[in-house]
């Protein structure tokens, strides 16, 4: 190896090691095609299919005659070579170790990502629907082609078509193309995949209450493309994708600091169903949309234990708001309720417990417990409830 290029391989070390790695170069993916031409003639090569997430490719183009032989393959000399998008100079070395070896033969050629557009070349020489044109006659070539370029707006499609610039012998043309693959964007999240995104948040019943609608949604889209490649969701069945989609929301949910308000929505919703008489529902919400996700606090447990209560379920009653009592002992509402189930299942020396410990305290701010306890008794008769031991429990709170 001599010097000068003992030097370029150094300098490309010392960057690639200090460089942030972002992507890589996809050898796996790499194209390598070597042809002959006749002379005057044209034709294509397409390039292996670029990979999802492919923001430049270098290509190399070399021109031989029939006693040349190519010495070192490109993908070999782009080990070296850090991030184009990070190190530009490392990215100019690249295409300065273009082919050791070239002949006098020359070519034209032009880049296509359409494969009408190529045809039209090789059938017609025509190059004003090409993304990249060499109008001059080379024998060897090294380019970097960018993000910016018209040649990444088709992938994976790819086609150089060449036209041998030979009058009378044939030429060989060796092509070499490696793309460099941004991790990110091999997810294949682009703009029209993250729309497809948007769409399905906006369409989310959470979406329409979410007191910052904006922040919740670039969440869920966040959200959504960490937990899958696009390719991935698209093999989703409905049902997997309508289970992700709920997991996904929860997780915006709770990175935009807004669970609490959507818990209170899920609440709000079962005591709506519990006023229309849907009581089974009305418990459900409660089970399967907080306690089974674990997300309960005592305020849940509460609002089963007044649910069950007014259907008369006193066992369930008892079961969900001693549980509140554990979680929060210092809600006396709580303790009332507890008192009400004792009473109407005829433990009423333990009701009488619970009313003298705490009938000279406030249940709220504006609530004492005693006029709590008469607006609850109102309540019961009206619906039916045994009011037999309710004088025994007033004479108590007089």
């Amino acid at each position: 190896m001599n010097k000068l290029l003992y030097f370029v391989f150094a300098f490309f070390f010392s960057t690639s090691f200090f460089a942030q790695k972002d992507g890589f170069w996809d050898k796996e993916r790499a194209t390598t095609k070597e042809i002959s031409l006749s002379a005057g003639k044209r034709t294509l090569i397409k390039a292996e299919d670029l990979p999802v997430g492919t923001t430049e490719f270098v290509y190399r183009i070399t021109v031989l005659d029939e006693n040349q032989k190519l010495t070192s393959s490109l993908v070999s000399v782009l080990k070296a070579i850090p991030d184009p998008t990070g190190i530009s100079q490392g990215t100019a070395g690249a295409i300065h170790l273009t082919s050791a070896i070239s002949g006098d033969d020359k070519c034209t050629y032009a880049l296509f990502q359409e494969a009408n557009a190529a045809n039209s070349f090789l059938k017609e020489g025509k190059t004003d629907r090409a993304c990249w044109e060499q109008k001059e006659k080379v024998n060897k070539e090294a380019k970097l082609i960018s993000s910016s370029s018209l040649c990444l707006t088709n992938l994976p499609n790819l086609w150089f078509g060449f036209e041998s610039q030979n009058w009378v012998m044939n030429q060989k043309i060796v092509l070499e193309v490696v793309p460099w693959v941004d991790y990110k964007a091999s997810r294949g999240w682009d703009k029209t995949a993250k729309n497809e995104v948007v769409t399905i948040g906006k369409k989310l019943e959470w979406y329409k209450v979410s007191p910052n609608k904006e922040l919740f949604l670039a969440q869920f889209i966040e959200s959504f493309t960490e937990k899958y490649k696009y390719s991935e969701f698209k093999q989703l069945l409905s049902i997997e994708k309508n289970k992700t989609i709920l997991e996904i929301q929860e997780i915006a949910i709770k990175k935009t600091n807004q669970f609490d308000f959507y818990l209170d929505k899920i609440r709000a919703e079962s005591i709506l169903l519990n006023r229309n008489g849907k009581v089974e529902e009305a418990v459900l919400k409660i089970q399967n949309e907080i306690i089974a996700k674990k997300y309960a606090k005592d305020v849940d447990y509460g609002l089963l234990g007044d649910i069950y209560l007014f259907s008369k379920q006193y066992a369930k009653a008892e079961e969900s708001i001693e549980k509140a009592i554990k979680m929060n002992p210092s809600e006396l509402r709580y303790h009332l309720i507890l008192a009400h189930v004792y009473l109407f299942t005829d433990r009423v020396s333990e009701a009488k417990d619970i009313h003298k410990m705490y009938k000279d305290q406030n249940i709220s701010s504006k609530e004492t417990w005693i006029k709590q306890t008469n607006y609850d008794f109102v309540e019961f008769g009206l619906k039916g409830f045994p009011t037999d031991n309710f004088k025994k429990i007033s004479r108590i709170l007089e």
